[in-house]
Formats: C-alpha cells, sequence, structure tokens
C-alpha cells in the first residue's frame, strides 16, 4: 500500500537578514514567514544616541537622512528578492556579502519551462508558499494559454512527482483515451491537473487559475516558438484568436487575446469539486452533441520503480514511453557502453509529433516533471468558439504522436553528486536516445563525461538534434539545480 503523502510545505523567505550570517557560514539559511529586517537599519539603534545631542534643525536633518538610506535599502532588497524579471538563465546576481551560484542554481527551489512568463508566475508561486506542485500546475494552465501550438485544455498530460516528506513518487496518467467527437480526444487537462493539485498542492485551486485568466484576458506577447508555428501551418480554424483582422498570422510580439478561454478558467475556478465539467458543457454545446456518457480518467499511482547500481529508477506506468527508454537504459548498462548515438540521421519525414514539457524541483528533493501534448501541432485544428480551446487529436495510443516519459533517479545512500535527479523530454520518439545519454552521463561522473565529450563532442550541451526538448533538475548539496537543452528552449526561474 502507498504510504499516505503529505503536501510539501514552505514558509515565504521574504528578505535577507545580514544579521543571520552570510551562505558561506554553514550553508544554513533559516527561512520566516516574517519580515526580517535588520536593527541596524532602525535609527534608534546605532545612532539614535549622538543624533539626540545635536542641536533640533542638525536633529531633523540627521533624521530624514537616516529614513532616507532606510528606505533605499528596503528598496534594494525588495528589488533583489524580486530577481530578474527576463527570467534568463545567465549569470545569478550575487547576494548581499558576495555569495553568488553558477546560473541555474538556486537556494529554494526553481521552476523551468517553454515560455518565460510560465516560468516567472510558476516562481510568484513559489516564493506566495506554494509548494512544486503549485508552481508546476500553475505553470502548465499558462502554458494552455500562450502555447497552443503544443498543450492547452484538451491536451494529455502525463506527470512524476517525487515527494519529499514521503520519499514516494506517484506517478499521473491520463487514462484510456475516449472520444468526445469523431477525430476528437475527449478533454482531460482539467481533472488531470485538478487531480494532482488536490492531492499535493497546497495553495487554493483558484489561484493557481488566477494568473493565466488573466493572461487570457488581457493579452500575452507572441513569442517565436508560437510565431514559428503559426506560420508554418497557417491560421485556417485558428482565426480570431492567433490572427491578425485580414487574417494573417501573428507574429513575434504581436499581443493575442483569448477572452473565451479567459472565462472558462474563472468558471473553473468556482468549482474546483467538479474540474473540466465546465468546459465538458461548453464543448458539447458547440459541437450539437449529446453529453458523453464517459468520462476523463485520469489517475494517481505509485510510479513504476526499477533498481540499477547507482540508485532506483522511477518512470510513469503505461501507456507510456517509458518501457522503451528502460529498455535502452538497460542495454547500455549493461554494455558498458555510453548509450546509443543520440543524434541518428534525421528522417526526411517531417516531424509531427509535439508537445511541451516543465519541471520544478526544490532543495529539499521534491520534483514535478510534467509532460503534455496535444498529438500534432495546434492538435485538431478544431478552434471550440464558446470556450478557445483547442482539442486534441484522438488517436489509438497516445504515445504514437508524443514521446511521454518523465524520469527520476533515487540515488543510493553513498552517491555524492545529486540527492534526486529528474529528467523529462518532449518530441519524436528519437528523442529516447538522447535521455538515454544524458541518464548515462550523469551516472558516469564528471571525469567520464569530459572523456566521452573529448571521444564525441558535446553533444547534449548545445542541442538535442532537432529531436526535441530535454529538461534536467537535480538536488545536489541542497541546492536546485535545472536546466535546459537546448539553452535556448526554456527559461530558468528560482529563489
Amino acid at each position: 500500500m502507498e504510504p499516505e503523502a503529505r503536501p510539501v510545505l514552505y514558509q515565504q523567505l521574504l528578505l535577507w537578514d545580514p544579521s543571520l550570517g552570510s551562505e558561506d557560514d554553514g550553508d544554513d539559511e533559516e527561512e520566516t514567514s516574517e519580515l526580517v529586517v535588520s536593527n541596524s537599519w532602525r535609527p534608534h539603534n546605532s545612532l539614535g544616541n549622538e543624533v539626540g545631542r545635536l542641536p533640533g534643525a542638525w536633529a531633523r536633518l540627521g533624521a530624514a537622512l537616516l529614513l532616507l538610506v532606510t528606505g533605499f535599502s528596503l528598496a534594494a532588497r525588495q528589488l533583489y528578492m524580486r530577481g530578474n524579471p527576463t527570467g534568463s538563465q545567465g549569470s545569478a546576481a550575487p547576494r548581499p556579502g558576495g555569495h553568488s551560484h553558477a546560473p541555474g542554481v538556486y537556494h529554494h527551489g526553481a521552476i523551468i519551462s517553454p515560455a518565460a512568463m510560465c516560468s516567472h508566475l510558476g516562481q510568484e508561486l513559489l516564493i506566495a508558499g506554494g509548494n512544486v506542485v503549485d508552481a508546476g500546475v500553475g505553470a502548465a494552465l499558462c502554458l494552455a494559454v500562450v502555447h497552443p501550438h503544443t498543450t492547452g485544455l484538451g491536451a494529455t498530460f502525463w506527470a512524476l512527482f517525487h515527494n519529499s516528506s514521503s520519499g514516494s513518487p506517484t506517478a499521473l496518467t491520463p487514462g484510456p483515451a475516449r472520444p468526445l467527437a469523431p477525430g476528437l480526444r475527449l478533454p482531460s487537462a482539467l481533472p488531470s491537473l485538478r487531480l494532482l493539485h488536490a492531492r499535493f498542492g497546497r495553495l487554493p485551486w483558484p489561484r493557481l487559475l488566477g494568473g493565466p485568466a488573466s493572461l487570457a484576458q488581457d493579452g500575452f506577447l507572441v513569442d517565436t516558438a508560437l510565431a514559428t508555428a503559426l506560420a508554418a501551418r497557417g491560421t485556417k480554424g485558428l482565426c480570431p484568436v492567433l490572427c491578425h483582422a485580414d487574417g494573417t498570422p501573428l507574429g513575434p510580439g504581436a499581443r493575442a487575446t483569448n477572452p473565451k478561454l479567459a472565462a472558462v478558467l474563472r468558471l473553473e475556478a468556482q468549482a474546483p469539486d467538479r474540474a473540466g465539467d465546465t468546459l465538458l458543457s461548453l464543448l458539447v454545446r458547440d459541437l450539437g452533441l449529446r453529453r458523453p456518457h464517459s468520462r476523463p480518467m485520469p489517475t494517481l499511482e505509485p510510479a513504476v520503480q526499477q533498481a540499477i547500481p547507482q540508485g532506483v529508477l522511477s518512470i510513469t506506468p503505461g501507456p507510456s514511453a517509458c518501457p522503451e527508454l528502460l529498455a535502452m537504459v538497460g542495454a547500455a548498462l549493461r554494455s558498458g557502453e555510453p548509450g546509443p548515438d543520440p543524434c541518428p540521421a534525421r528522417s526526411p519525414a517531417p516531424v509531427g509529433p509535439v508537445g511541451t514539457v516543465l519541471a520544478t524541483v526544490d532543495s529539499g528533493g521534491s520534483v514535478l516533471l510534467l509532460t503534455s501534448s496535444l498529438s500534432s501541432p495546434f492538435g485538431s485544428g478544431h478552434l471550440s468558439p464558446s470556450t478557445g480551446v483547442l482539442l486534441s487529436d484522438l488517436v489509438a495510443k497516445p504515445t504514437d504522436s508524443a514521446w511521454a516519459c518523465p524520469l527520476l533517479l533515487h540515488g543510493s545512500s553513498d552517491d555524492t553528486e545529486a540527492d534526486m535527479l529528474g529528467l523529462v523530454a518532449s518530441g519524436t520518439p528519437a528523442v529516447a536516445r538522447v535521455v538515454t545519454r544524458a541518464l548515462l552521463s550523469h551516472l558516469a561522473g564528471p571525469q567520464t563525461q569530459v572523456q566521452h565529450q573529448r571521444r564525441q563532442g558535446p553533444t547534449l550541451s548545445t542541442s538535442v538534434c532537432g529531436q526535441g526538448t530535454l529538461l534536467q533538475v537535480a538536488v545536489q548539496a541542497e541546492h536546485a539545480h535545472v536546466s535546459g537543452v537546448p539553452s535556448s528552449c526554456c527559461t530558468v526561474q528560482g529563489f
């Protein structure tokens, strides 16, 4: 029987307190929900006695200067805690006292996703006191708004969550594919994400829907990924949400709005116990259908685990591409070879399967890996007029149209490299080779990685050979490490 899984709780760190000492004093940081203000910022502590002995005019001037300095100090520290609004993976800004980290390394938690605004939204949820599930689900709902070419409320979701409180990994699976109408899959995104949040999240469900609803209502800037997909496909069936008044596709930097989708998200926020019902009712009316007898059946169940010499691998059960990945990893471990060539010759056939991935991690070892797909670019291409939702194609096997296998490696007790490693990828089935090589490279250790790179070139450091996207998160020395391949694919936000 699966142990009872408790939510992962955080306390909000609002300000850094110099009196607590620097990171170099053992890296022991205290997190508190109280506003921390150093006593040295208060005029009556360090300078109050001297100010009191000055004549009245000079005393008033000194007090005014002290208040001004205090205001600047508070403003600077608040800006520091808010972080870099662009969400780039550039060098981390040094903390007060001169302590800094390499790019992608954070003290408390981090999120990585293909859209900067969604990574930023996930970061805000973490800082607001949410856990990795809150941040991941909120970012996934954001991606459903701003990346409709790869995901949405009509998409299929898989997830793998490791709860550091219980020590047990849990898998989210979409359940069997069910038809809504010929060629259209019954949408399961909202029931799936709500199921995950209800079991493990901390923040209220409406809090997670509020940000994505505002983006859909007020508008968001089309990024390069969405603009490229629109230019390649065209706007047939996607207007008026994703095209100009003359029918041409929106380009990078254009503002898109989806008020119908915003209305759906707000209605869903009012009925957390019936997630997806509002959307389904509107879709049925749009399509002129009777309400379907079957309902989405996503499940949460223990992850499938397999022991290897370096620790324990956890994966999602079927239907997924995980059996293929495990077979590939096992063969490479038995042979002692570095694994299959991650960059095989490309097929001349166009790449059809698409999807999206995101990952969240905290320094305590909790990890959420999430992947979703619409089966093909923009799914069925059917934009529901009442909901602004693109429905997924209906295929017999979901893994035929989207490679899905989030993977976790829980290191053994003598593993000094990482307490937890997470890998999640999207793209063509050939991306299994890339994930296998990334895992084996981690298991080989730093020295062997350098040897492999010298012989074969740093294949994974710059791209995944056009096969898709790979995200990697790890916990090492009580810090969260986050990276994406190719590095231009995704945006990291942490704190």
